[in-house]
């Protein structure tokens, strides 16, 4: 049998805790077969990112080309676009394709280092949410793009339908760095789901957006709907978080392979 394909487009870590490197091993732990159209290279490690470099456009243009021409996706992820021609770049194929889009809106590293480019949060706004399937900010994410700030689990709601009214389906925002256990908020502006876990007592959660985003991506190429895939992938990234493991001196990556670990 041929699996689920799902394409990320995104960067590489060359730590291999994030990034294109997370999004592959998601994939292949959930049992689809991953395929990467890369757009930015990072020199990055447990203690940050060091430098970046984009791909030019024709290469992320001619990648795209070349797998979505050739084999084709069930679901796209996207992760670190970098700058606004980058942007422009994918929401142009993405806007002609017909399959689920997962939009992880990536503006900081988890050590807090910028990865997009001050003009290119516009772009993000008006190319390419319009395009998702679903859209996954964190708090820090949606107030980039909105201007909301988000204090308790009360403004989750009103963060969200700010977030719809930029073009996505559906929007998940995650409230992981709220106070107390996580809640993460999804809807599409009529139905409502909340996804709360206790929280894991670890600073080892390097690649933790790129892991869920790339996770929902993966169920929804196995067929499930928005709230089932999210369901199934919250439900996979708090077992990763779990697992996290210390690695250099600094943050260390959630773990990928926990569910065969475990076993």
């Amino acid at each position: 049998m041929i699996p689920p394909r799902v394409l990320t487009i995104a960067g590489s870590d060359s730590g291999g805790g994030a990034g294109i490197q997370a999004d592959l091993k998601t994939m292949l732990a959930l049992g689809v077969h991953g395929m990467s159209a890369i757009v930015a290279v990072t020199a990055q490690n447990s203690l940050g990112v060091q430098g970046y470099w984009e791909l030019p456009p024709e290469a992320v243009r001619a990648q795209l080309d070349s797998v979505l021409g050739d084999i084709g996706a069930q679901a796209v992820k996207t992760g670190m676009l970098a700058s606004t021609v980058l942007v422009e770049t994918v929401a142009e194929v993405l806007a002609g394709l017909d399959a689920p889009v997962v939009v992880d809106p990536v503006g900081v590293s988890k050590h807090g280092d910028p990865l997009l480019e001050p003009d290119a949060v516009e772009t993000v706004r008006t190319r390419l949410l319009p395009t998702a399937t679903v859209v996954t900010p964190n708090l820090y994410e949606v107030e980039q793009l909105t201007g909301i700030t988000v204090d308790d689990e009360r403004d989750l709601r009103r963060a969200a339908d700010a977030i719809l009214e930029l073009g996505p389906r559906w929007v998940l925002v995650k409230g992981g760095h709220l106070p107390g256990d996580p809640v993460d908020l999804l809807t599409d502006g009529t139905e409502e789901h909340r996804f709360s876990a206790p929280r894991v007592d670890t600073r080892h959660t390097h690649g933790t957006g790129c892991t869920l985003a790339s996770a929902i991506a993966s169920y929804l190429a196995l067929g499930e709907d928005v709230p089932g895939a999210v369901g199934k992938a919250k439900e996979y990234i708090t077992g990763a978080i779990r697992h996290g493991f210390p690695l250099g001196s600094g943050i260390g990556p959630v773990d990928h392979a926990w569910r065969w670990r475990s076993r």
